[in-house]
């Protein structure tokens, strides 16, 4: 029989919290797509794993007589493959990478030093959280706050970064060369929890109703629309440059607001070399890189 993993750690997830919303929240899925992997796996297996009702989720017999042995599968599966990463000397690393960062100019200096190994690049976006775990990427370039639990991870922190005001093109603080959070009074700002944006509620403009906040599954370029159009201000890091392309939106740095930083995740116990490599050049290049890109950050 061929048992997906991820659904065995889903229902893991479900079993230790006895609720699926709660189960959702910790896995970052939505709860209706956790549902439905869930059934996936019953069905896999053949048998019911949890009696659903209003007040909860508890497992059936079956799902008793499966869950010890789920975890113990689970860390197995895990130690299998650490065991066959450490039998043999990595000669590549998968460097995954946040939405906003560029981290072409540290990966082109990992590849000089190492010219015999193989770096490869892996866009992740914020709902990408398993990434790291499932050895899909061997080290992780992000903002914090991290998306994902760090328990069995490394964190390191590579440099801070300040950060800047995202506004339309006809915002009243468009022209400024710095603004200051008490000139965003007017504005309720909401502090996303796992990446270092703080976006606006949004307002009415001119005769125009106020749009609905940004939401878990608008696209980047949803969120920018709101921005330019006037109906919302954000504070991202001053290294992401995506906004800057727009002719329709202005930046200015905050000069009251504390720095966000950028980190490199790891496994704790990840035996490849070239990840002590990795963070060496990730501290020299990323934040040479954003030391420069704050000094000559555009103001429209």
């Amino acid at each position: 029989m061929d048992v997906d993993l991820r659904l065995v750690r889903y229902f893991t997830v479900v079993a230790e919290y006895g609720n699926f919303g709660r189960a959702a929240t910790k896995l970052h899925l939505a709860q209706p797509s956790l549902s439905r992997q869930i059934q996936r796996l019953e069905a896999q297996l053949g048998v019911r794993l949890f009696d659903r009702s209003p007040q909860g989720s508890s497992l059936t017999d079956a799902g008793q007589a499966f869950l010890p042995r789920a975890r113990t599968l689970l860390q197995e599966a895990e130690q299998a493959a650490h065991a066959a990463r450490a039998a043999v000397q990595p000669r590549t690393i998968t460097v995954g990478y946040a939405e906003g960062l560029v981290i072409t100019a540290c990966v082109q200096e990992l590849r000089r030093r190492h010219p015999d190994s193989q770096v490869r690049t892996r866009h992740l976006d914020w709902r990408d959280t398993h990434a790291l775990a499932e050895g899909r990427v061997d080290a992780l370039l992000a903002y914090g706050p991290l998306p994902l639990p760090t328990d069995g991870f490394r964190v390191t922190k590579l440099h801070e970064e300040s950060r800047v005001l995202v506004m339309s093109a006809r915002h009243r603080l468009a022209n400024e060369t710095s603004v200051s959070l008490r000139a965003l009074s007017d504005e309720e700002l909401v502090t996303c929890v796992s990446t270092p944006v703080v976006w606006s509620t949004p307002k009415p403009v001119g005769d125009r109703p106020a749009a609905p906040p940004p939401a878990i599954d608008d696209s980047y370029e949803d969120k920018l629309e709101l921005i330019a159009t006037g109906h919302c201000v954000a504070i991202f890091p001053a290294g992401d440059r995506r906004p800057a392309v727009r002719e329709d939106i202005a930046l200015a740095p905050v000069i009251d607001i504390d720095p966000c930083e950028v980190v490199l995740v790891t496994r704790a116990d990840d035996p490849n070399p070239l990840l002590e490599s990795l963070e060496d050049v990730a501290r020299t290049v990323l934040g040479t890189a954003s030391r420069r890109e704050n000094d000559e950050l555009p103001v429209n």
